[in-house]
């Protein structure tokens, strides 16, 4: 069996890691034509991320995208796919990667709204300089059932991520910058009377918004100082329902060159979450779920203290690239907890093909038990029990 890994150890890295006399370098950061000295670390976790400019510069917009989408799974998803679409353009090894600074939080808030008629500008005070909303207008004619699923809001949140490029002389400066436009599949709202209701939206309803609503963001980004020669990618990303136990996933991209405001073609992001077991992967990944079935199974055959195993596959181009699977078990004794975590990391190893990230979390009712991780193409596993 595998080592287990020890938690003294892992501190001991992680504070040695953390010293800044092995992991800083100085550099000059450039912005809105004034310099300021700025601390890059010299080490990074993976090479799946970028290093972060520090100080850590939060963004205006901070909190939005918790506000705005439906499920803390989704808000994960968008950023953290975000940065993985990003790669693609701005390789982390050499970017730098900073919070949003260009789009504040009133800015977004008022591009988040509806658009408005004349009669409801007047009648919330305002002037046709803050009509700027990107969703549909709501009519003043019929039910509120009428009125929402006729024009259900399209657009939930935008997210801005800034890619920082050193130059020769060591200054640091905008290289470019890429958004993510987060979009409904489901729009909720309530009857007069206050009972809650939804609208499902089609998937080329979603496709045909977003791109509408990426090209006018994309044009008034332009118009933002500092930003009128900036290379641009916008991401669209659908957001699963409120009560999905899946994130939502990136469906489309476009790279926007330095100094244009027109969006010229997208291209597909064939990406999506499954839910191991679930009727969606028994028509779609049939024989993936065969393997967590088995894996499953293996388990409540030696141990039958646990209450449930729970995948969340994730696709990229209809093949599995990382399995995530949730094991809550009843605890009697730590003694137990180690003995099971040895077993399900060898059923790991044995079920589950050497091209797949998969990741285990065992729990009880007391938290955390155990982690288990093993790397595409990868013979070692990492495991730890927590203390």
């Amino acid at each position: 069996m595998k080592k287990l890994a020890i938690l003294t150890t892992a501190l001991t890295l992680f504070l040695s890691a953390c010293a800044p006399k092995f992991s800083e370098q100085e550099v000059v950061q450039e912005k809105n034509n004034k310099q300021q000295k700025a601390v890059i670390p010299k080490y990074n976790i993976s090479d799946s991320y970028y290093r972060m400019i520090l100080p850590f510069t939060p963004s205006e917009a901070r909190g939005l995208v918790v506000e705005n989408l439906n499920t803390r799974l989704d808000v994960d998803e968008f950023e953290t796919g975000l940065m993985r679409i990003a790669q693609q353009r701005f390789s982390p090894k050499d970017y730098l990667f900073q919070e949003g600074q260009y789009l504040d939080k009133k800015t977004i808030k008022k591009w988040l709204m509806r658009k408005m008629t004349t009669a409801q500008l007047k009648e919330e005070g305002m002037t046709e300089a803050d009509n700027i909303g990107l969703n549909p207008v709501l009519s003043d004619q019929g039910t509120n059932e009428e009125k929402n699923t006729k024009s259900p809001i399209y657009l939930a949140s935008i997210l801005e991520h800034d890619y920082l490029i050193k130059n020769n002389s060591g200054k640091v400066q905008l290289g470019g910058i890429v958004l993510g436009i987060a979009l409904n599949s489901v729009h909720y709202y309530e009857t007069e009377q206050g009972y809650p209701r939804e609208v499902e939206i089609k998937d080329e309803v979603i496709e045909r918004e977003g791109k509408r609503i990426a090209a006018e963001v994309l044009s008034r980004v332009r118009d933002i100082k500092g930003l009128k020669e900036v290379p641009i990618t916008i991401a669209l990303f659908k957001q699963e329902p409120q009560t999905s136990i899946i994130p939502g996933h990136f469906f489309a991209m476009a790279n926007v060159d330095q100094g244009s405001a027109t969006i010229d073609q997208w291209e597909k992001i064939n990406e999506e979450y499954a839910l191991f077991p679930s009727d969606e992967a028994e028509k779609n990944h049939r024989e993936d779920l065969m393997k967590f079935l088995n894996f499953k199974s293996d388990i409540e055959d030696f141990f039958p203290n646990y209450t449930g195993v729970i995948g969340k596959a994730f696709y990229r181009d209809d093949q599995l690239q990382q399995l995530t699977i949730t094991i809550p078990m009843q605890f009697y004794g730590k003694a137990e907890v180690i003995a099971f975590t040895q077993y399900v990391t060898g059923l790991v190893m044995e079920k589950f093909p050497d091209y797949v990230n998969v990741n285990v979390y065992i729990s009880s009712v007391s938290g955390p038990e155990s982690i288990i991780v093993r790397q595409a193409k990868s013979d070692q596993p990492f495991v730890h029990i927590y203390q």
